[in-house]
């Protein structure tokens, strides 16, 4: 299993080059899409190298996630605690965008390893931003509370117009995930590689894993949920996260594995999809040489204008000697 990157690798390394040539005054103007329809435009002007405008689209929310002002709440503080003086929020955003950063390179920490950790956080700023309810939900997890004036079904986007669904109790959060796909195909592959995931729970060494559960019908945890949102073609995954899932430095690995799922899923159904086409097409291959080879006469060369054979004539002469 190949878990995807929490950070953009373009825009990490777009801001690696740009550090490192400081000195030289150059326009950049980047427009890039990453997986999930999210959206990124970076801006650096030859009047000041030194300040970097990065802005952000989200996915479309669904009616029944609510954003706060163009971006899920607690986000504004999730950016504020992650990059501090480096990272100034612009209010508003530049148009067609729901969050613009202003990046000045000048304020980055002097220790290059510590320079180098906040311009990774900088490159996840999706994570940041997107995984910001979730991470308020888990944070309380740990001190076994419930967020104040939450609702007890929270709905987060994960995809345009798509969401999976927070239920929090004190002792543990429910997350359950409606699973859609558009193409038929990639349904089967998703229904049955879900129902392996969940098998695969019962793996040695996973004890310790989420316990998770998948259903073809809406979890009773989602009685409360409209039932505009509980349409899935490939069923519901749950998955159970008690306090020692998000301990310590589980916490970032947790909000990322869970906010990225649906596109770890349809990512392995592709590949699953790409390898079985490529099983097929080599049996096809196989089984058409082994039809060629049952041919009266196949095994004859074919002889074509450029392949020609000879034979050797040897001419014998029946008339007498010349005499002299």
């Amino acid at each position: 299993m190949i878990l995807l990157q929490s950070h953009s690798r373009f825009l990490l390394q777009t801001l690696l080059n740009r550090v490192q040539n400081l000195e030289k005054a150059v326009e950049l103007d980047y427009h890039w899409v990453e997986f999930n329809d999210v959206r990124y435009h970076m801006l650096v002007s030859m009047k000041n190298p030194n300040i970097v405008l990065l802005s952000v689209s989200l996915p479309t929310p669904p009616p029944e996630v609510v954003f706060m002002s163009g971006l899920p709440f607690g986000a504004v503080e999730a950016i504020k605690a992650a990059y501090g003086v480096a990272v100034q929020i612009l209010d508003p955003p530049r148009d067609g965008f729901n969050l613009t950063l202003k990046l000045n390179l000048a304020k980055l920490p002097p220790n290059e390893e510590h320079r180098y950790a906040l311009l990774v956080k900088i490159a996840s700023v999706r994570e940041v931003v997107l995984g910001a309810p979730l991470r308020v939900v888990l944070k309380h997890l740990v001190s076994r509370t419930i967020v104040p004036a939450a609702d007890q079904v929270l709905a987060l986007v994960h995809r345009p117009k798509e969401s999976f669904f927070l239920v929090s109790q004190p002792d543990k959060v429910t997350v359950v995930f409606p699973m859609r796909f558009k193409d038929s195909i990639d349904t089967a592959f998703a229904t049955s590689f879900l129902q392996e995931f969940v098998e695969a729970r019962h793996t040695a060494g996973l004890n310790n894993a989420p316990p998770c559960l998948w259903s073809p019908t809406p979890p009773l945890e989602l009685k409360e949920a409209p039932a505009e949102a509980l349409s899935a073609n490939a069923g519901f995954v749950s998955f159970v996260i008690f306090p020692r899932h998000v301990e310590g430095k589980k916490l970032d690995r947790t909000v990322w594995n869970l906010s990225t799922f649906h596109a770890y899923v349809s990512y392995h159904v592709k590949c699953s999809e790409g390898f079985m086409h490529t099983r097929m097409r080599r049996r096809v291959e196989s089984l058409i040489q082994a039809l060629d080879r049952a041919k009266p006469g196949g095994e004859e060369k074919k002889k074509s204008p450029s392949s020609r054979s000879f034979k050797r004539l040897v001419c014998h002469n029946t008339s007498p000697p010349l005499m002299l």
